[in-house]
């Protein structure tokens, strides 16, 4: 299943979950704003990911 994930797909997933944790460690601190702030770039990192993942396969096709 992992052979299918490029490196581009693979270090954005990396910056997306260290986004959530840093996010969680952030809020845990008592630091929320920030947390929430921080927590909020996850869902963009991989929806940035999908975008490049589809420009892939349009220039593939």
């Amino acid at each position: 299943m992992f052979k299918k994930f490029t490196i581009t797909d693979k270090l954005l997933f990396i910056a997306a979950f260290l986004s959530l944790v840093f996010s969680e460690i952030l809020y845990f601190k008592g630091e929320a704003t920030a947390a929430i702030f921080l927590g909020i770039w996850v869902p963009s990192i991989l929806a940035f990911g999908i975008y490049l993942k589809l420009l892939n396969n349009k220039k593939n096709d």
